[in-house]
């Protein structure tokens, strides 16, 4: 299969250029079978896109209620005192994905599911790792770890959560088909969702990670938490090796922050160091991956085609060209009755 590489102008082009790959490839699939399952990043990097998906969908290029979505994380000790305000919190990726995509669409989504890491309470799974040290291990050489329970624990409450919380989303994942394209974005570390830097790829498919301290500044960066002690420590998190079991893998970059990870995964090694670079492992096992690029995180590949070209990369640089026609008479206002974007 495939691995391109996309470098657009900006995040307006990046989000119109990835909408169009995305809307084609759930058109196609959909003109083959009754569903299609599509897996989804929150951050500010996708917002862009799924603005296009919500309008696509609401002029009728696909049915909204065909589609089942996965998610690839969501926090683990968000405040509320039950699972019902977690999941309600405005910095929860349910609640994000409602506000950037859901809560757009004219029809509802088929389905949505999201990790249940608004189900766990914090407080109870501290109190469980601290009494049952032999109930788990960290596996991880930085400060980002994946915290692995035994699936004979001793302790009923982290057992739920290996059976219930991560094992059970993997679970799903596989009852449903597997996901058809994933959307991913890229940390400054070159971490995809929240493996971490440093955890292993093997064995780690649906993880309960401890949050790297970079993972958690870049939240207050990015303008979610006031100050890194209002964020949660913790998150559960597809793995590298469940990400790229999708058909296609779609990763997003934009902005200076990206531009060294992004040059890392792809003219670097395969290395847990740079999750992301699993990609090169992915295209190897014969995967369709796609790269778009806003022109600031696709700096440092300028004058590397050929290095690319010949670990079978496709650079393609489109940022001169105008917007695309598919979508490029999009212009977005919202419904005062129902909120949705038409």
């Amino acid at each position: 299969m495939s691995f391109k590489v996309i470098v657009t102008r900006d995040f307006d082009h990046m989000s119109e250029v990835a909408a169009r790959l995305v809307v084609e490839d759930i058109t196609a699939g959909l003109s083959r079978r009754s569903h299609y399952n599509l897996g989804l990043a929150t951050g500010n990097t996708p917002t862009g896109l799924y603005k296009h998906l919500a309008k696509a969908a609401n002029g009728g290029v696909f049915e909204g209620s065909r589609i089942r979505s996965f998610n690839l994380d969501e926090y683990v000790g968000l405040p509320g005192e039950n699972a019902q305000q977690r999941t309600l919190h405005c910095e929860s990726y349910s609640y994000f994905m409602i506000r950037e995509l859901f809560g757009l669409m004219a029809s509802r989504i088929g389905e949505a599911s999201i990790p249940w890491g608004a189900l766990i309470d914090r407080n109870l799974m501290e109190h469980e790792l601290a009494g049952n040290p032999a109930d788990w291990e960290e596996r991880g050489t930085d400060r980002g770890k994946a915290i692995v329970i035994r699936t004979d624990a001793a302790s009923d409450y982290l057992r739920w959560i290996r059976r219930d919380i991560l094992d059970a989303y993997e679970r799903k994942i596989e009852e449903a088909g597997g996901i058809d394209l994933h959307v991913i974005g890229i940390g400054s570390r070159g971490h995809i969702a929240f493996h971490e830097v440093g955890i292993p790829f093997e064995g780690n498919r649906m993880i309960l990670v401890k949050l790297d301290e970079n993972t958690i500044v870049d939240a207050v960066s990015d303008g979610h938490f006031s100050t890194p002690a209002a964020g949660p420590r913790y998150a559960i998190s597809m793995g590298a090796e469940l990400v790229y079991r999708a058909k296609t893998v779609l990763l997003l970059a934009n902005g200076p922050r990206k531009a060294g990870p992004v040059a890392e995964s792809l003219l670097g090694d395969v290395t847990c160091d740079i999750p992301v670079s699993y990609s090169r492992q992915y295209h190897r096992s014969g995967g369709r991956m796609i790269y778009v690029l806003d022109r600031e995180s696709a700096r440092h590949l300028n004058g590397r085609g050929e290095i690319l070209q010949k670990r079978g990369i496709e650079l393609e640089d489109i940022s001169d060209r105008g917007p695309s026609r598919l979508l490029s008479d999009l212009r977005f206002s919202r419904d005062p009755g129902t909120g949705t974007l038409v």
